[in-house]
């Protein structure tokens, strides 16, 4: 991992000196047509580099996996349920920003509008890094369009975020564990959704731990993305009861509340969004919702590496 970050310091290093010597001989052969490459060019590399400062705070054994991100809907009804859509948007142009895949692997639709919950993996170089910043509860106050009156409400929705696990990670499952049920698909899909119990949900009996997959049209394959989330969440739920008892022996065990928002998203009666764990504030409410999430979790991540926020 070091030889990677290393090579790609020096490449970057090199595109910045190809840079400087073309706007030199820019200057010298007084050619304003190279103008715009000049500063598409060095936007670019600013990009770049802001991603490998960034990307040199991931000191986690599992910040370079791909992430599971789960969505749930809370308090406030249709509205956090449509909250709950809005965010999965979100997280969804996010990834394509940054280049990587997303694939939603199980959606719950809401009565009315919006989603109970949505299951993604998102898939690239330090997906989990990046996304572990996210995770808690995320509160919306605006006037709800569900109002018929116009009244400001405020709704909010988990956000989950787990590694993906693979087989290097000892996750042990014993199948007399399991209940496996297999249910019609809901939602679009047409008439296969309707005919073919295609949907697997799986509980683990010990933990209580449910899981489901039904986006796929193959039950086979649904298992196996069950199976996947049911790994991450079971590495998951290890590493926190391990967690709490080292905390209880240290005498500063806390419960995580529902409720204890990471971060508020106001749009009435003004626009903002704050992050409660680090302070940042930004005022561009549609660009964090069209995906500009990145001042968040850069910000956790510095905390984070500096020891102030748990990583």
């Amino acid at each position: 991992m070091l030889r990677e970050r290393i090579e790609s310091f020096e490449k970057l290093a090199r595109q910045f000196e190809e840079l400087k010597e073309l706007w030199l001989l820019a200057l010298e052969e007084e050619d304003a047509s190279l103008e715009r490459e000049i500063r598409q060019g060095l936007a670019k590399l600013r990009r770049q580099a802001e991603q490998m400062e960034v990307e040199v705070l991931f000191a986690g054994p599992y910040d370079r996996r791909n992430a599971i991100l789960a969505l749930h809907a809370g308090a406030g009804g249709t509205d956090a349920q449509d909250w709950a859509e809005m965010l999965l948007r979100m997280y969804l142009r996010w990834a394509e920003s940054k280049g990587f895949k997303a694939e939603i692997l199980d959606l719950q639709p809401g009565e009315e509008a919006g989603i109970k919950s949505a299951t993604v993996l998102v898939s690239g170089d330090y997906a989990y890094g990046y996304l572990k910043a996210e995770k808690g509860v995320h509160r919306l106050v605006r006037i709800s369009p569900f109002d018929a009156s116009g009244r400001r409400h405020t709704s909010f929705a988990a956000v989950e975020v787990l590694p993906e696990i693979n087989d290097e990670v000892e996750v042990r499952i014993d199948p007399a564990d399991l209940r496996i049920d297999t249910f019609r698909s809901g939602g679009a899909g047409g008439q296969h959704v309707n005919k073919t119990e295609s949907a697997v949900r799986i509980t683990h009996l010990p933990t209580g731990i449910v899981v489901q997959c039904q986006n796929e049209r193959s039950q086979q394959m649904n298992r196996v993305l069950a199976m996947k989330i049911l790994r991450a969440r079971l590495f998951e739920w290890q590493r926190r009861q391990q967690e709490e008892v080292l905390a209880q022996l240290r005498g500063e065990y806390q419960e995580i509340a529902w409720g204890n928002q990471i971060r508020s998203y106001t749009f009435n009666p003004f626009s903002l969004v704050k992050d409660h764990r680090t302070n940042v504030e930004v005022g561009n409410v549609q660009g964090v919702m069209d995906g500009d999430i990145d001042p968040f979790i850069s910000a956790y991540l510095i905390k984070a590496a500096r020891g102030e926020l748990p990583s």
